[in-house]
């Protein structure tokens, strides 16, 4: 994927046309441009100098996101327009009638105004004129130069008194500045929506301590490769994923996961990079380093999820991208209808010009950009990853949470208690059966390699998902899938079981106990409070999976599923379904849900495969999930409201000459802050 930061959008038409010049660019896949970010993301085969190109020839700038940005100008041109303008407006208002030179003297200091820091606006719009297109930038321009050429029409025009009357200069530069002071307060509050990528950012260290023969050296991160040991001392955030080597502490994992309480750390444990070493002296040996972190990661995946649009975005893109010429045909009707009935030419100006500049659908693009953001953002504090804004959207409508068993309700370390076998001795049967365990990753098969012991894998071993393992001399998994049909033995044992039967008829079974989580009867609580129906879907027998049903509070169970099953079972459910699961064994689950839900430490594999990703591996996160999904679907429908009903009101207003340029001015940047303000109010979610 290849980001650009996109200069000179001013509006969500903007957006639509820089989407439109990119996805005609040979190579692109998909193209999305993000108003509040002003960064596009492009999906495609294809040079980052082409993608420029197409923005440059489509009337915008464009560079890559690895380039320097820019300084913005927003503070020195708003502070120059506003030396300007004081004056200009402060005479016009106190004095009347004016001398001429007075007049003229407004219209220098306007004429600079305009000119100089209001050149931004005159430069879009004529951009725009030359893409047959129209931009805010079209509405404050032609607002701005319609006041400012009639005053100096008016110059000549007229004399004494009544060229005081006609002269409406303060309109122009008064304009240009408040429009500039609402561009400055956006780009304050746009800061604060990036709060959370800088501070995930903030946490890699720049500098770390490598172990050379038993020599501390300090080094750069940068300089720091797989294989190396880096000591980290109390107080220090962790430069590297490894593992510890030597020392015990314990790791503060707040930012990575949510969790507040330090995590107790020793030889043999993994650590991640911009974790925080609260107490004991480490020496870590570096697994992944650099962009390959898991934190280089987590901050790849926000930015991109907060980059991305929501399905709700496209409404208001579509209504912004026709909504300037309409309003400029408005416009020019206002103005005609007062000179028809007789109001005279200035007060058809003056209403003219506030409803280009009262109509501006900056709040209308920036509603939902803005909350997803801040959404997204806080989600990613609380160690809840959002995969885009589709995912956050779908989020808000689940109704049905179907939830695996193992490591989701339960600890997903389970432990072998008991072996019943015939055929041969106990520890020929372990051995065996760790043979064949050995080679795969399934937590129950890591359950019974420890219960083996160390053992040679088996060769010419087939795993089948939700089934078991098999080899030339037998199988190893399910006991329903492991003896033939009819031929299962006679047992009564309780908790999850592992079948294990050789060719030449000697068998075991293994019973396999996994401790419930004791927050999972909590998460199971909440996510009714929320009128979500909880289901089980899980491959483990059904006695074992009623008995952790009926511990938690779950009404309904599905057991012994293949993966195919659970998809199966998700398509058959409906719409609003959620599939709650680790991310790679109900991958097929996770992909037919309405939404994915992985749990566990946050995978590349569970990234990728799911909508969300609950970082603490802790299921009362579904519930925070949909409730911060409702909550920012809540914040975008409020922000779309206030831009809809503020134009549907001020509009009117503007049109029947009750509404003066200046106030219009100043009403249109105050829409964009509070729907922007509107979207912060979601960094306080708990």
């Amino acid at each position: 994927m290849t980001q650009l930061r996109i200069e000179g959008m001013t509006c969500a038409a903007c957006v639509r046309r820089v989407e439109r010049a990119l996805a005609k660019v040979e190579g692109v896949e998909s193209a999305n441009v993000n108003f509040a970010t002003h960064v596009a993301s492009v999906e495609g085969s294809v040079s980052p100098d082409q993608l420029v190109g197409a923005v440059e020839k489509a009337g915008y700038g464009a560079s890559p996101v690895e380039a320097p940005k820019r300084e913005s100008n927003d503070l020195p041109s708003f502070a120059l327009a506003a030396a300007l303008t004081v004056p200009t407006v402060a005479l016009s208002m106190l004095w009347h009638p004016r001398p001429a030179g007075i007049n003229l003297l407004l219209g220098v200091l306007t004429g600079v105004v305009v000119l100089g820091p209001g050149s931004r606006f005159l430069k879009g719009a004529w951009k725009s004129l030359l893409n047959r297109a129209a931009t805010m930038d079209t509405l404050i321009a032609v607002g701005t130069l319609a006041a400012l050429i009639y005053s100096a029409y008016a110059l000549f025009a007229f004399r004494g008194h009544e060229q005081s009357e006609h002269v409406y200069f303060e309109t122009a530069a008064a304009i240009v500045t408040l429009v500039l002071l609402g561009r400055l307060l956006e780009s304050r509050a746009k800061r604060r929506m990036s709060d959370a990528i800088r501070l995930l950012v903030g946490l890699a260290p720049t500098e770390a301590t490598r172990l050379i023969e038993g020599s501390e050296v300090s080094t750069s991160v940068e300089a720091l490769m797989p294989g190396d040991l880096v000591v980290i001392r109390p107080g220090e955030r962790v430069p590297v994923d490894g593992k510890i080597q030597e020392g015990a502490s314990y790791l503060n994992e707040s930012m990575l996961t949510g969790e507040p309480l330090a995590v107790s750390k020793g030889v043999g444990d993994s650590v991640s990079a911009g974790t925080l070493n609260e107490s004991g002296r480490l020496v870590v040996v570096a697994e992944k380093v650099g962009q390959l972190t898991r934190l280089a990661a987590i901050v790849r995946h926000v930015e991109r999820a907060q980059g991305s649009k929501a399905p709700l975005q496209s409404l208001a893109d579509k209504i912004s991208s026709v909504f300037v010429p309409i309003v400029i045909g408005i416009a020019l009707l206002t103005g005609a209808t007062h000179l028809w009935l007789g109001h005279g030419f200035d007060t058809g100006l003056q209403a003219a010009i506030a409803v280009l500049v009262i109509a501006c659908p900056c709040a209308l693009g920036l509603a939902t950009p803005t909350a997803l953001m801040v959404g997204v953002g806080r989600g990613s504090e609380l160690g809840i990853l959002v995969k885009d804004g589709e995912a956050l959207e779908r989020a808000a409508h689940i109704r049905t949470a179907l939830l695996d068993k193992t490591g989701t309700l339960t600890t997903g370390k389970p432990q072998v208690n008991s072996v019943t076998y015939e055929g041969w001795s106990e520890a020929g049967a372990k051995a065996w059966a760790g043979s064949l365990a050995v080679t795969s990753h399934h937590p129950l098969s890591r359950a019974l390699v420890a219960f083996a012991g160390p053992a040679e894998p088996a060769k010419g071993t087939v795993e089948l998902a939700g089934q078991g393992i098999e080899s030339p001399e037998g199988r190893l998994g399910l006991p329903e899938w492991v003896f033939p049909t009819g031929q299962m033995p006679e047992f009564n044992l309780k908790g999850s079981l592992v079948a294990a039967r050789r060719n030449d008829g000697a068998w075991a079974v293994f019973t396999i106990d996994d401790e419930i989580k004791p927050t999972s009867a909590e998460a199971i609580r909440e996510l009714k409070r929320l009128g979500v129906e909880p289901l089980m879907a899980t491959g483990d027998r059904d006695a074992a999976a009623q008995g952790v049903a009926k511990a938690v509070g779950i009404p309904q169970v599905h057991a012994q599923l293949t993966p195919e099953a659970k998809a199966e079972l998700v398509r058959s459910l409906g719409p609003g379904v959620a599939m709650v699961g680790d991310g790679l064994n109900d991958a097929p689950a996770l992909a037919y849900a309405d939404l994915g839900i992985a749990m566990g430490a946050g995978t590349d594999v569970a990234m990728e495969s799911a909508g969300v990703t609950l970082m603490r591996n802790d299921l009362r996160d579904v519930a925070t999930a949909i409730r911060l999904a409702r909550a920012t679907l809540t914040t975008v429908k409020r922000g779309l409201f206030w831009a809809f009903a503020y134009n549907a009101a001020m509009i009117p207003l503007a049109a029947m000459g009750r509404l003066s340029p200046m106030l219009a001015a100043g009403a249109m940047g105050l829409s964009s802050v509070s729907v922007i303000l509107n979207a912060l109010w979601l960094r306080r979610f708990r």
